[in-house]
């Protein structure tokens, strides 16, 4: 994992200041290249190749930059006869020599979590992100070319744009905790959609293809025995390759059944204890999922180590994540991830985690509730808004095939949504943020087939999603209690906040950007309610760093009116 940034056309070298602003993704060094037509910049976290993977990579007569993985890349040298003419290990280099050969076809064969930037020997230029969008690729279109980087703050490090905020995609973040489709909350800038390739000439694009994670027709044929033999198969072969790395690698275990599915076969594939992290919360009557990790982590004999999350760590950490997070996510779930990732820095280089197993194997409560009748309680798996334009928006953004089952639909809608633009964002900011890697077993093109087109009642089932991914695990680990309650998973921010709610409303309308789109925003944040408080106290603080330049330290302490 690291960090891009570069210019495509245009004369004006801002490729350098681009990638200063990135150099917490590639704390092992940064190398900037410039050549007809182009600038490419990359900051690297030496995960494989630790000699030899350094970038920009030249093969086969061609450039490439990236950010991520290509776990495949083992295979692709092997399947297409290329191992004599590799010149490093680079998990990189067979997309170079792929591409060579058979033009922007080459994209399709990779199985990974990237965003890159190739120019061809044929002096095409081409930007793609992964099917999923694990890894984040922002652009611009200017007067000079086209721009990309990893990370928002890139661009205004170079002088390429101003911090003005969309105020649409601001009322979507505060609507959903998160921001919909391509657009971002800073306008004039977008996101590559997740599996977009396009093409890029003389700085413009003009051409683009997409490649869906899901599929939209198909089915798993067996049953009973036979159907978790083909998924133990399967999830085996995707932790095997997400655990290709020349450096520590482990995973953050919670005590869900989708961590705890990694952690089993991790265990299994290596003959040391594999290192787990778990975060657990110190507040009165928090849920905390510290006990039940214990005990997976000693039936597969884990090197566990947990971390506790306090009052004193919410509210260190907050400015901290607003910080990462220049692209917004209000979820509160990335302030234990962040403190995860804060403890595993200095043991460990790649953490693998379960995003992705709820999705893909029905695991919510709200796929559940779509398939019961308006006289069960039953109602569509959609977010509940207030506001019926951004409901619309949202819903365009879901839209699913209609050959899908309405389980299938609903899935389909937060694999579409707020994976990518959420849980995912979360993941690449708060790990990238202590140089960590996030690699995520689920979301696997394998996988994914797999378990998308499984029966309906084979992941919902009476009370239980997730229901095939339970029998497994139920033989897999039984330390696990897969039909066990749980707990869910909340962070206790509103215990934290509401003795302060008073003296942050008063200065809450105090920043612009919140007045602008909530006038009401005191009396809102002073009447509290689900869900309220939090992603009003994020976006204050997170606009104070982000839109008028504060440190994260004077951001949070202007608006709890305290000495910095």
């Amino acid at each position: 994992m690291c960090g891009i940034a570069g210019q495509l056309a245009g004369a004006d070298p801002r490729a350098s200041a681009m990638i200063e602003a990135l150099r917490h993704r590639g704390p092992n060094g940064v190398r900037v290249e410039e050549m007809p037509g182009a600038q490419l910049a990359h900051a690297r976290l030496s995960i494989i190749d630790l000699e030899g993977g350094w970038q920009p990579l030249h093969a086969a007569g061609g450039t490439v930059i990236g950010n991520g993985e290509i776990y495949n890349y083992v295979e692709l040298a092997a399947d297409h006869g290329l191992e004599g003419a590799l010149a490093t290990g680079s998990d990189f280099e067979p997309l170079l020599h792929l591409y060579a050969r058979e033009g922007s076809k080459a994209f399709a064969r990779l199985r990974g979590m990237y965003a890159l930037c190739l120019i061809g020997g044929d002096g095409r230029a081409w930007l793609a992100r992964d099917p999923f969008g694990i890894k984040p690729l922002y652009i611009m279109e200017h007067a000079g070319g086209l721009a990309f980087a990893s990370e928002p703050r890139a661009f205004f490090a170079a002088g390429l744009m101003q911090r003005c905020l969309d105020e649409d995609a601001a009322r979507e973040l505060l609507a959903f905790n998160y921001t919909l489709g391509a657009r971002t909350v800073f306008q004039g800038l977008r996101r590559l959609a997740p599996g977009e390739v396009v093409e890029v000439r003389d700085g413009r694009i003009v051409s683009g293809q997409r490649k869906l994670p899901l599929p939209s027709f198909g089915g798993v044929e067996g049953s009973g025995n036979r159907l978790l033999d083909k998924l133990d198969a399967v999830l085996g072969d995707s932790v095997k390759v997400h655990q290709r790395a020349d450096v520590p690698y482990g995973l953050f275990l919670s005590g869900g059944i989708d961590s705890a599915a990694i952690a089993t076969v991790m265990a299994r594939l290596n003959t040391r204890p594999v290192t787990a992290f778990t975060c657990g919360f110190d507040a009165p009557g928090a849920k905390d999922e510290r006990a039940q990790a214990e005990r997976v982590a000693r039936a597969l004999n884990l090197d566990w180590r947990e971390t506790s999350f306090g009052e004193a760590d919410f509210w260190r950490i907050l400015p901290q994540v607003a910080w990462a997070l220049d692209d917004p996510t209000a979820d509160y779930a990335t302030l234990p991830t962040y403190k995860l990732a804060e403890a595993a820095k200095g043991t460990l280089t790649v953490v693998l985690t379960g995003e992705g197993g709820d999705e893909l194997f029905g695991g919510y409560g709200r796929y559940r509730r779509a398939l019961r009748p308006a006289w069960l309680a039953g109602r569509p798996a959609e977010p509940r808004q207030e506001d019926p334009a951004i409901l619309a928006r949202w819903r365009a953004e879901a839209k699913a095939p209609a050959t899908l089952s309405p389980l299938q639909q609903a899935q389909w809608a937060d694999v579409a949504t707020w994976l990518p633009n959420d849980l995912l964002l979360k993941l690449d900011r708060c790990l990238m943020a202590h140089g960590l890697e996030g690699r995520t077993p689920f979301l696997d093109p394998e996988v994914a087939k797999f378990a998308f087109l499984l029966a309906d009642r084979d992941k919902v089932r009476g009370r239980y999603g997730k229901w095939l991914l339970r029998k497994w695990l139920e033989r897999a680990c039984p330390a696990a209690e897969p039909w066990a309650r749980k707990q869910g998973f909340t962070v206790p921010v509103e215990a934290w906040i509401a003795p302060r709610a008073e003296d942050i409303a008063r200065r809450l309308t105090d920043i612009a950007a919140l007045r602008n789109i909530r006038p009401d925003v005191a009396d809102r944040f002073r009447a509290g309610g689900e869900g309220v408080r939090w992603p009003l106290l994020f976006f204050a603080v997170w606009s104070r760093i982000h839109l008028e330049g504060a440190s994260p330290a004077e951001a949070l302490a202007t608006i709890l009116g305290a000495p910095v």
